[in-house]
């Protein structure tokens, strides 16, 4: 608990929030590189998914390439871009991109299989165009699904983007590194403590995003479903009583 408060302290410290290494220049590079992450890897791996939720093609090899992207070491990627490209953010953005992928990936295909079949059927009928399908059924109705993988992909971001002080020294992570290279553990604390503040309030934000992005349609569809089911039943003295019904 003591190094705890220490943490605190340390955030609450007003020399620790003035000069070119002080927390909020930290926070603005940490946002800066887990930005640039996300849309490089947005752009890779949205327009893939959406493809192969939209035709229905090449999901077992996207899961295939998920799970191995999922299965290397983020640090151990990190090493060995740092060894190949040398100290600079190029390594970090790199082995970020592809921790980001598969979340991303498999939110966009799941967001596309999740619209109903006939829905898309009846757009066709209509004599919508593939492209008006993708861009006025199928995304609008997948949005909040695909905005989820988005949300997952930026967590993970903003919890590793700590690693791109480990080559580039940037971002939070610095705090960390320095922290425990000087044994200072209240800034290690510290920083860690702001990492996880950052990650919730971008969290937040999109929680909030997500419930934006359904469609009125579909909201007020929940709502009359949630109204017209039926009441439910429970026992009382051995007798079923229907809540809401009286007799």
């Amino acid at each position: 608990m003591n190094l705890f408060l220490e943490g605190i302290a340390w955030i609450l410290d007003p020399a620790n929030w003035t000069g070119p290494g002080s927390i909020p220049i930290r926070i603005a590079q940490h946002l800066a590189i887990s930005a640039v992450v996300l849309v490089i890897a947005a752009v890779i791996a949205l327009p893939l998914g959406g493809v192969i939720g939209h035709t229905g093609r090449g999901k077992n090899l996207a899961v295939g390439v998920s799970g191995g992207l999922r299965a290397l070491p983020t640090l151990g990627a990190l090493t060995l871009f740092g060894l190949w490209l040398g100290i600079g953010l190029a390594a970090p953005i790199i082995a970020l991109v592809i921790l980001a992928i598969p979340p991303l990936l498999a939110g966009a295909y799941a967001g596309f299989e999740s619209v109903d079949r006939r829905t898309i059927d009846a757009a066709r009928a209509m004599g919508m165009r593939e492209d008006q399908i993708v861009g006025k059924v199928e995304l609008p109705l997948g949005m909040p699904i695909v905005v989820g993988g988005i949300r997952s992909a930026t967590l993970q971001i903003i919890a590793t983007a700590t690693l791109a002080a480990y080559i580039a020294d940037e971002g939070l992570g610095r705090f960390i590194f320095e922290g425990l290279k000087t044994r200072d553990y209240a800034e290690m604390l510290g920083g860690s403590i702001l990492v996880i503040i950052l990650a919730l309030v971008v969290d937040g934000c999109f929680a909030i995003t997500q419930r934006l992005v359904v469609p009125a349609g579909v909201r007020a569809a929940r709502s009359t479903e949630l109204r017209s089911r039926p009441a439910r039943s429970r026992a009382a003295l051995g007798q079923p009583i229907n809540e809401g019904n009286r007799t």
